[in-house]
């Protein structure tokens, strides 16, 4: 472990370092902002004093060009730590980057902020990330103009986390949604965004806003707190709230809608052919809760909404939506980071050196992960130089993100301690949080007879068997061993087979074999479709006689493909995460009741015009 300066020093330099850079005014080495302080106000920026946006200004005009470019991009890089990555990642960050190190792309790009990814190696566990975080802020405050980063991952929780155990892993959006309660959502963020901001990241991609209303969305589904825009409006408060009590920032994404869409952004361009009225009622409403909860960030969409935009530009790239709709129209001052520029839904249209030049002028104010920082950076310098982006373009933006920077504190003290660590990371009870809010979030769809709850004297022997993904995080799982564990913890024999999502003929024939002589069997489904192999499964497992239970570890129209199959019981988990399973075996096992209700409505598989559950739905006991 790397020796670490004691937290004084690194602090007195920084106090120094901002007093010097603002210039003449005897500021006091604290006076940028209160530590850690939050902002319940509209617009996520307006509320600043005069005082803090003249000192700001002040280091603004210090700053020379290059280092104002760098401060608006968000960048991915390969490492465990800042200065003494593995031989893989320099070589990695080499071939990407053309740099070694973290600390070294910050030298070179003078980067406004860090992304974090599992499969960058960033984040391997909680006090590794803390020290990695440190080491980034200390290469910040090394800079000619010393300036602290933001430091940011997607940490939406369910499927989709960078950060995995020992940290505290909380249900997702739609098992929140199922659950119903604002008060669970706040404490879930609130919980989140004190651990994040122990490892010393500062803004969380999330909650995600939009509404989910299309079943066939391959990139949202789960991500979405549900279908209805005023229930999914109240979540998303409550989560920003939640968050930034924590004092990280949150993010809603993504602007101006991506809930209604067949197509993944991180593949092709999708376009939303809602009318302006449609989008006022439907996506709408959950950015505009955000924004009166003060919301920190927002996120853009590579999306095409013509009604919203007749260029049918990217609305990441989209003047009329970005600078017209969102900060005219929704009243929003805070910062606006793009999706990811690697994405091809925001390359097809124009070249990697237009992309960042083009969401700048569209009213963006951070540029994240671009895939080439070398083409990204050169592009935005060159377009202020031959003057079709203006210095006083570029001032506005790194006003606001050094308003942000300011706002968590982060010119106080940018550092986090291991004993800090120790004291939020993973704690009893948050984990106990974790599962009495997953507990709430169960969804029953199906109980045919009466099969569950399933009682330890005439159903001891189960099967579990199914679909076992990876973790969305690398660190829990897989599915099928973690219910088979919860159900052995709760007095009930079991055995675990993999199955996949897509099952041979021989694996089903192994499991129908091991179904015989089984009290019941228990099936962990993963988006089930009319031709999936997944069908077969559960249809040759019921002809044994013994009684199946469908677990839906992922979206719960799996019940809809799975009609006509023969299973005595379905439950929706929304996210195959441990939380949620052990949830979901607790409710199977009668030691819970169950307490979700679906946020979106199923519909039938065999006529989409007809709802098989509708939104609301849930069995109990």
């Amino acid at each position: 472990m790397p020796h670490r300066p004691s937290r004084r020093t690194l602090l007195t330099a920084t106090a120094a370092t901002v007093a010097a850079v603002a210039t003449g005014a005897g500021v006091a080495p604290g006076a940028v902002a209160s530590p850690r302080a939050t902002n319940s106000g509209h617009g996520g920026g307006h509320h600043h004093s005069a005082a803090t946006t003249a000192r700001l200004k002040r280091i603004i005009s210090g700053m020379s060009l290059e280092e104002k470019v760098g401060q608006l991009f968000v960048m991915r890089v390969y490492g465990h730590s800042a200065t003494e990555p593995d031989q893989a990642d320099i070589d990695a960050n080499l071939a990407e980057i053309g740099v070694r190190t973290a600390a070294e792309l910050i030298a070179k790009y003078h980067v406004g902020g860090i992304i974090y990814f599992a499969w960058a190696h960033n984040t391997r566990d909680p006090y590794q990330i803390a020290d990695l975080s440190n080491g980034i802020q200390r290469a910040g405050l090394a800079g000619p103009t010393p300036l602290p980063l933001l430091v940011s991952t997607d940490q939406e929780h369910g499927i989709v986390c960078r950060v995995g155990e020992p940290a505290t892993l909380m249900p997702g959006a739609m098992a929140l949604g199922a659950g119903g309660s604002r008060s669970d959502a706040r404490r879930a963020g609130q919980i989140a965004g004190a651990e994040l901001a122990a490892m010393g990241i500062n803004q969380n991609y999330a909650p995600d806003a939009d509404v989910n209303v299309n079943p066939a969305n391959p990139v949202i589904g789960v991500r979405s707190f549900g279908s209805d825009p005023q229930s999914v409006a109240a979540m998303v408060a409550a989560q920003v709230k939640g968050y930034q009590s924590s004092g990280i920032a949150a993010t809603a994404k993504h602007f101006p809608g991506h809930g209604d869409t067949s197509t993944d952004s991180h593949t092709g361009l999708p376009v939303i052919n809602h009318t302006r009225e449609q989008w006022a009622e439907l996506d709408a409403p959950p950015f505009r809760a955000a924004i009166a909860a003060g919301i920190d960030s927002i996120m853009t969409a590579h999306i095409v909404v013509p009604a919203l935009d007749p260029a049918e530009d990217p609305a990441t790239l989209s003047h009329p939506i970005l600078t017209g709709i969102l900060r005219e129209e929704l009243g929003y001052d805070g910062v606006v980071v793009t999706d990811a520029l690697d994405m091809k839904g925001v390359r097809e249209k124009y070249g990697d050196d237009r992309v960042p030049v083009l969401a700048l002028k569209a009213g963006v104010d951070q540029l994240l992960n671009p895939p080439r920082l070398d083409i990204a950076w050169n592009a935005v310098l060159a377009a202020v130089k031959s003057g079709e982006l203006t210095e006083a373009r570029l001032d506005e933006s790194i006003l606001r993100i050094l308003r942000l920077k300011a706002k968590l504190g982060l010119f106080d003290d940018p550092f986090v301690s291991r004993r800090e660590v120790a004291r939020t990371v993973g704690t009893r009870a948050h984990l106990a949080a974790a599962d009495r809010i997953a507990g709430r979030t169960t969804t029953l769809l199906a109980n045919e007879g009466a099969v569950l709850p399933l009682s330890r004297r005439s159903h001891k022997n189960l099967l579990v068997l199914g679909a076992d993904p990876a973790s969305p995080s690398g660190t829990t799982g897989p599915p099928t061993t973690t219910l088979a564990t919860a159900f052995g913890e709760l007095g009930h024999a079991a055995t675990a087979l993999s199955t996949g999502t897509a099952p041979t003929r021989a694996k089903i024939d192994e499991a129908v074999a091991a179904a015989r002589g089984k009290d019941a069997v228990v099936v962990a489904t993963y988006n089930v479709s009319a031709a999936s192999s997944q069908r077969t499964l559960v249809s040759a497992l019921a002809a044994t006689g013994v009684p199946v239970i469908t677990v839906a570890i992922r979206n719960p129209y799996d019940v809809a493909h799975l009609a006509g199959t023969g299973f005595a019981a379905n439950l929706a988990t929304y996210s195959w995460t441990d939380v949620e399973l052990r949830a979901a075996a607790r409710v199977i096992a009668g030691r819970a009741e169950p307490r979700g209700a679906l946020p979106v409505p199923v519909q039938r598989a065999d006529d989409p015009t007809r709802v098989l559950y509708p939104v609301g739905y849930g069995l109990k006991y």
